[in-house]
């Protein structure tokens, strides 16, 4: 039996390599094409060209998320004058810098050093003029790694009320409208901050469609949502919501920074990698090895498990059929899709959809599939994702493993994992959300 887990070193052929993985060997094929997807959302490859013209002033660096350090990186390799700044990352997510400060902080529920993160960013964008400059670093991952909560609300609560709309299958626009309306940074607050010093927010997108107000709830842009709107997703999904916090979204006590606002400052926004790109990395990368390629939307959402069967649906009807595509062919998609935790298993999303997937398939020859987490990172634990071939589910059951019983407890991780078939990479320093694939033989 293979590794548990494989190490993902970069190592995989490049598009037209004539050492490339052929449609014999789909599961190379389909790590290929995340090793692509990856690479495609790179800092060092997206960062220079989105960069501003020097300011008169101070050039004042803040951000947040799982690739902002490495952002941090190549922007004070490429930046021509002084620079100075603070921005927090996951734990194990630091890289190296010479003039910006990194932390690093818990995610996804936020914990004590987000806290103080986010107290050193907002105090360092103090007393700043119209001369100066803030870039921020964005990418995804920053609505918890920014936990600076609204005035009468406790880090507590955020991470009560975090953990809850987690488990009960909220998607993050919803997740981050909350986050949004119980923060003193997000929602544009740390934009007005910064005023009068103009911003330019360089940003990786892992958010459906973009939106900028998602992509680590909004700090430096303005927000349109409202303190209702999130009292609203409270009841919906039944969140205990302790009284301090709905007093506050009742009195609108914690309302975010509206568009139009006179406190905002000049702001420019560059979304430098996004997750339509990833897929049209993938897609060339499979071209290029004599495979056609088929985007299916890049800001997918739903409950992962009934996503799967979706997708299986649209797979099964390729290969019996070749409709609405012929085989041989690669189906792609992102986005972020959602779990409702039932069970007591390891999780994640990703391996919850391969799971479904393979289940809804029932071991469908000659169809092999990947889902993976762009930033290493499926669900809790250091695992991106894992890999599916048309024997999966016989090779677990002759291991004494029930996929559907996986299911049902939320197990993808547990069940890959004693395949040999997880997929880890480690920090891949980037994050254009999930990325799968299903490669659909002749």
């Amino acid at each position: 039996m293979s590794s548990v887990l494989e190490r993902f070193d970069g190592a995989l052929p490049a598009v037209g390599s004539s050492a490339g993985p052929s449609p014999a060997d789909p599961r190379q094929l389909l790590l290929g094409m995340f090793h692509a997807a990856v690479d495609a959302a790179q800092p060092a490859l997206r960062l220079r060209d989105a960069l501003p013209a020097p300011p008169k002033g101070r050039t004042v660096v803040i951000g947040a998320g799982k690739a902002s350090a490495a952002m941090a990186q190549v922007l004070e390799a490429h930046w021509p004058t002084p620079l100075e700044g603070v921005v927090v990352t996951r734990y194990g997510h630091g890289v190296p810098c010479r003039s910006i400060e990194i932390l690093e902080a818990a995610h996804p529920v936020p914990d004590q050093n987000g806290l103080r993160a986010a107290q050193r960013i907002m105090a360092c964008v103090q007393g700043l003029t119209a001369d100066d400059l803030v870039i921020c670093l964005i990418s995804g991952g920053g609505s918890a790694l920014l936990p600076l909560p609204a005035p009468g609300i406790s880090l507590q609560d955020k991470q009560v009320i975090s953990q809850q709309l987690l488990e009960a299958g909220a998607t993050i626009s919803e997740i981050n409208c909350v986050r949004r309306h119980l923060s003193a940074v997000k929602g544009g607050h740390l934009a007005a901050a910064c005023h009068p010093a103009p911003i330019c927010n360089l940003v990786i997108s892992d958010v459906p469609a973009d939106h900028l107000s998602d992509i680590a709830s909004g700090p430096t842009v303005p927000d349109a949502s409202t303190s209702a709107q999130a009292m609203d997703l409270l009841v919906r999904y039944g969140i205990q919501v302790p009284p301090a916090v709905s007093a506050a979204l009742a009195q609108g006590r914690t309302e975010t920074i509206k568009p139009g606002s006179a406190s905002l400052p000049q702001i420019q926004n560059h979304l430098v990698a996004t997750p339509q790109q990833s897929l049209e990395a993938a897609a060339a990368y499979a071209t290029g090895h004599g495979l056609n390629a088929y985007i299916l939307g890049d800001a997918v959402e739903g409950e992962a498990r009934e996503v799967g069967k979706v997708m299986a649906a649209i797979a099964r009807q390729v290969r019996l059929h070749g409709q609405p595509f012929k085989p041989p062919c690669v189906l792609l998609s992102g986005g972020e899709t959602t779990v409702t935790v039932r069970g007591n298993g390891r999780g994640g999303r990703n391996v919850e959809f391969l799971l479904s997937l393979g289940i809804a398939l029932g071991g469908m020859d000659g169809v092999h599939a990947i889902a993976c987490d762009t930033d290493g990172i499926d669900g809790r634990e250091e695992i991106a994702g894992a890999t599916l071939a048309p024997d999966s589910l016989t090779r677990a059951l002759a291991l004494g493993v029930r996929a559907a019983a996986a299911l049902q407890d939320n197990d993808g991780h547990g069940f890959f994992g004693c395949l040999g078939d997880a997929v880890v990479t480690g920090p891949t320093h980037t994050n254009v959300n999930d990325f799968r694939a299903i490669y659909i033989g002749a």
